[in-house]
Order: C-alpha cells, then structure tokens, then sequence
C-alpha cells in the first residue's frame, strides 16, 4: 500500500496532473461520485467547489485514508461494476486510472449511466500503457519493459477504446481529448522504478535525471459523454 500510495501522491502532486485533474471537474453538476477514487484527492477537490463529492474504491485500506485526508467528503468501499448508489442519483461520474485494472471495464460504463440522472455526464481518463514515451539508449530493453509492464495488467490498452464504450453503452455528445504528461527530471523515477524495478536501466533513468537528460512523456486520454434518455 505504501508503495503505491507514493507512487500516486508523486503523480498527482505534478502541476500538469493537478491542472488535467481541475478540467475533468468541468459540467459534473452538484452531485458527483469518484469510482476508483484511492485516497481521495479529487473527491476533497470537488468537496471544496461546494459539491456533494462521493468516492468509491474497492480497497477499504485506501478509504481509510481518504476519509482521514478529506474529512468533507463522502466515502465507501465499492466495485466500480456495483456501486452503491441509488439510480439517477448523480450529476457526475468520474473514472480516473480505473478501467484499466477490470476485466470486463463495460460493466463499469453500463453502471456510470445506471447511477447518471438525466443528461448527467461521465468522464473517464487514464493512460493507454502501450504508449508511454522515454528515452533511453536501450530501446529495446525499454519496449521490452514497457510492454510487460503494460500485460501484467487486465486491460492495459482500454483507454483508446473509452469513446466506443461510452457511445455503445447509452451516451451520446462523446468527445476525447489527450492531455501529453512530460516530465524532464527526477520526479519521474517512482513510475519508471514502478515499470522497470532496481537495475541498470533505472539506475541510467536516475543519471539522466542527475544530468538534467531525462525524458518522459505519458499520453493521457479524457474521454466524456452525456448520459441519454
């Protein structure tokens, strides 16, 4: 866990993160739920807007901590396919590097317009983990890393799929944005130790940093639609 939450405190504490995460709030109405929300960061954010901030995660030892960090908001363990919400109890759904980690990530979208009130909207957002970009003199090994990285996990590539889930499973006004992630020193060393681990090439990753001639950049995709009657 500890691991992990540093990992995403690393992330989110990034001025272009906090910016993207600040443009996913836009048109969710006053009523929002979190899904996946880990330690609550956004659903605080959102609580501080004068919404009615709603997060859920399937991990009660992540709720633990969000309820402790943002007091103002409204938090449960819960699986993003089984909510535990009323239908059409909300204005806003809001998915942020979740549908990745499910099998079946349109049971996930078929439960956002379930829980969605009328022209409520949804956005989902989260990396595709094929196409994340650093250099490196070993491109080989760095595909290698990246791609392994990318099938340890259940659906690392269903973020380019986000505008086909929305449209075929009840929303309509779909759009998709990407938003670019660069970083260009050290900050970016606990996601590539996450990708790669201890070793010759996180140990070249930190000497670039050293030098000031790292390079990361992760593409990030938003994709949103209304809710139809």
């Amino acid at each position: 866990m500890s691991t992990l939450l540093t990992l995403l405190d690393a992330f989110d504490d990034l001025p272009q993160v906090r910016n993207l995460r600040e443009h996913t709030y836009d048109a969710l109405g006053d009523t929002v739920v979190d899904v996946g929300c880990g330690s609550g960061r956004a659903v605080g954010e959102l609580a501080a807007r004068g919404v009615r901030a709603i997060g859920v995660d399937l991990d009660p030892a992540m709720i633990e901590i969000a309820v402790e960090r943002w007091p103002a908001g409204e938090f449960h363990v819960g699986d993003a396919t089984a909510l535990p919400l009323d239908d059409g109890s909300v204005t806003g759904y809001r998915a942020d590097k979740v549908l990745h980690t499910l099998a079946e990530p349109e049971r996930a979208v078929i439960e956002a317009r379930r829980i969605l009130a009328g022209n409520g909207r949804a956005v989902l957002i989260g990396q595709d983990w094929d196409t994340l970009v650093i250099d490196s003199d070993d491109a080989e090994l760095t595909r290698t890393l990246v791609h392994a990285r990318a099938d340890g996990m259940s659906n690392p590539r269903v973020a380019r799929r986000y505008r086909n889930l929305l449209l075929d499973n009840g929303f309509v006004d779909v759009t998709v944005e990407v938003h670019t992630i660069v970083w260009t020193d050290s900050t970016a060393l606990p996601v590539l130790a996450n990708i790669a681990g201890e070793g010759a090439w996180l140990d070249d990753q930190a000497t670039r940093g050293r030098d000031d001639r790292l390079f990361v950049a992760v593409p990030i995709f938003l994709a949103s639609g209304t809710r139809a009657d």
